[in-house]
């Protein structure tokens, strides 16, 4: 049996990450759980109680709220499954191969914070 060319990653798409885009991940082989698929849509919940929820779950977060992640990364250490943080993008097919070019290398995203920026296409 031939060993996939990369890793499959679990992700936990926070409410603002759009669903083409997590499709798109999930056609690369990903796990990804979306906050409405979680139960957790549409209740303003704190990007602090998002993380806590993907630590519970040993997902990494993949979202477009950069600033407060970023911030979040730093004041717990990087003690998380992983931060993918991305620019806006609406080319979702395109982000989503720009992340997991990121991360097919990885065999674990454990404390990584991985930011993802917009293609210059």
């Amino acid at each position: 049996m031939s060993k996939p060319d990369f890793n499959v990653h679990k992700f936990y798409a926070n409410e603002n990450f759009p669903f083409p885009a997590v499709e798109y991940l999930r056609a690369h082989g990903h796990d990804v759980l979306t906050t409405k698929e979680s139960g957790h849509s549409n209740r303003d919940t704190p990007d602090s109680e998002v993380l806590e929820y993907a630590i519970s779950q040993e997902r990494a977060v993949v979202t477009f709220n950069r600033r407060d992640f970023v911030r979040l990364h730093k004041a717990i250490s990087g003690d998380h499954a992983g931060m993918i943080v991305c620019t806006e993008d609406r080319d979702y097919e395109s982000l989503a191969e720009r992340i997991h070019f990121q991360v097919k290398q990885l065999s674990s995203l454990s404390k990584q914070l991985i930011r993802i920026d917009r293609s210059n296409n």
